[in-house]
């Protein structure tokens, strides 16, 4: 099963702060396995078929392909003063992403690419850290960080296996990081490992609707192009990308530990700040294209 022309999602940030855990080895370089956890229940895992080269894959595309046409966006999300989300730059009030308590939670953005959440996560007073694969995508992080002064953690590494100890972070975070290019089965159990009872899992993607939608020439239209059941990977020539049904997703995060808090579905504005290849915001002011999940981990 492939999914065209999802070929644009949102950017991402990084940096360094001292009086957050230390990884566990060297940030360079993630080979650790998935620790043994007793929020990891036994269905928490691969339940769906195909090839496990998702990360390589998706590693060369964000590298050679992906980052050419990312990375100026960077400039553009770091310097924004209040955070605005995904295709639509839903903004921060709207949705309220960022929990109340956000000054001093320590925070791990999975999947960070350019690092702009985790740098709207240090201006808010959070001690982010912020974890991707591309060695591209942390180059320009480490550029603008340097160009606007904010300075956290940025590792090369796994967002499904990442290099720090259980309970190390009151928030998980991810917009079009590891939610769209990471396995679920892997990354949500890791998101639980990682954080403290009580910690919060915020995470965007696209909505399995417009996965159901989109066109095999690439745009959503108002009709049905693939079966909902076995909906798990979504797979083009030189991409890996995964998007669960409701009911699965569910499953998922509650097998984890996860009490789940909010979904909201995220509709268009008018006027749109413009349309999209995949999708044009007329069809996402009739349809969700993209949703934001909120869950707590119980305990």
């Amino acid at each position: 099963m492939e999914i065209t022309g999802l070929n644009e999602p949102s950017a991402h940030l990084h940096g360094k702060l001292s009086v957050l855990p230390r990884p566990s080895q060297e940030s360079c370089v993630v080979l650790i396995p998935l620790p043994e956890h007793p929020r990891l229940r036994s269905n928490a895992s691969m339940t769906h078929d195909g090839p496990t080269n998702h990360l390589e894959q998706n590693r060369r595309f964000w590298d050679d392909e992906a980052a050419a046409w990312h990375g100026p966006l960077a400039r553009d999300h770091w310097s924004r003063e209040e955070p605005s989300w995904g295709l639509w730059a839903t903004p921060e009030p709207q949705v309220s992403v960022f929990p109340d308590d956000i000054a001093g939670m320590r925070t791990i953005e999975l999947g960070c690419g350019t690092a702009y959440v985790s740098a709207w996560l240090a201006r808010a007073g959070a001690q982010p850290v912020g974890i991707d694969l591309s060695e591209k995508q942390l180059a320009t992080a480490r550029e603008m960080q340097a160009e606007f002064g904010i300075d956290f953690p940025l590792i090369l590494g796994n967002a499904e296996k990442v290099p720090y100890e259980d309970d190390s972070f009151d928030l998980a975070i991810s917009e079009y990081g590891a939610s769209l290019w990471c396995d679920p089965y892997q990354w949500i159990p890791e998101a639980a490992r990682l954080l403290v009872p009580g910690g919060q899992l915020v995470f965007m993607r696209y909505s399995p609707l417009f996965a159901l939608c989109v066109s095999p020439e690439g745009a959503a239209s108002p009709s049905l192009f693939r079966g909902q059941f076995g909906l798990t990977r979504m797979e083009r020539d030189n991409n890996v990308q995964f998007v669960l049904p409701h009911g699965e997703m569910l499953r998922l995060l509650r097998s984890c530990g996860f009490v789940v808090e909010d979904l909201m579905e995220i509709q268009a504005p008018r006027p749109a700040n413009r349309d999209y290849a995949e999708v044009s915001a007329d069809w996402a002011r009739q349809w969700p294209s993209e949703e934001i999940w909120k869950a707590r981990l119980a305990g």
